[in-house]
């Protein structure tokens, strides 16, 4: 009789620690806190691993749940992207209706992995406000009353662009064959960007140089 009453004290006990509450009748998990927790003192620890991943949080309903470091720092991280062409060999491009999409399919940096080289489109990971930059030289000068430009484009309509005519002395052409543009764009989680070149030509070289053709995307808040 003495061990059954063991028995079924040990399962008793079994089932009473199950869930305890502190401040709560009702436990809901196997500790259920209803007030403030205080830590009087911690273990130090070496383990640098650990460290990278033991950020508790807390949910709308108060759970106490562990999340990722990485993950943290990442949500937050600004973006900031350098591209370019990948090849250094000059870049044939052919356009329709004036314009076509520069085939940027190389990155220098790009902290959140927001830009696409196989598309060559930029597309935001967070709400923000924006700086863009692109610059843009055809192989040779192009000639006089040539229109040539640049855009930047959001979600496939231009925000801003440089395309002006070339000029000539005596029938030379003295414009510099390079163009550049820079704006500030508010994007919204999912926007998109993108980079036209425009022309009245049936189709344009560029160089592949990265120093020549580039563009920047810094997100400043």
């Amino acid at each position: 009789m003495k061990k059954l009453y063991t028995i079924l004290l040990l399962l008793s006990v079994r089932v009473i620690v199950a869930q305890v509450g502190i401040g709560t009748t009702t436990p809901t998990a196997q500790l259920d806190v209803n007030g403030t927790l205080r830590v009087r003192t911690t273990v130090l620890t070496n383990n640098i691993s650990a460290a990278k991943d033991s950020i508790l949080v807390v949910d709308n309903i108060g759970n106490v749940k562990r999340v990722s470091s990485k993950i943290v720092f990442e949500s937050n991280l600004k973006s900031c992207v350098k591209g370019s062409f990948n090849s250094s060999s000059d870049v044939t491009l052919i356009l329709l209706a004036n314009a076509c999409k520069i085939g940027f399919d190389f990155v220098e940096f790009d902290l959140n992995n927001e830009f696409d080289t196989a598309l060559s489109e930029f597309t935001a990971k967070q709400d923000g406000i924006y700086q863009v930059s692109v610059q843009i030289k055809a192989t040779a000068f192009i000639a006089v009353a040539t229109n040539f430009g640049v855009a930047i484009l959001k979600n496939g309509t231009v925000i801003n662009r440089t395309s002006f005519a070339n000029v000539g002395v005596t029938l030379v052409n003295v414009t510099p064959p390079v163009r550049t543009v820079t704006t500030l764009v508010s994007l919204n989680t999912g926007d998109t960007i993108s980079f036209n070149v425009l022309s009245t030509l049936l189709s344009l070289n560029l160089l592949g140089a990265r120093e020549d053709c580039n563009f920047t995307i810094n997100q400043i808040r």
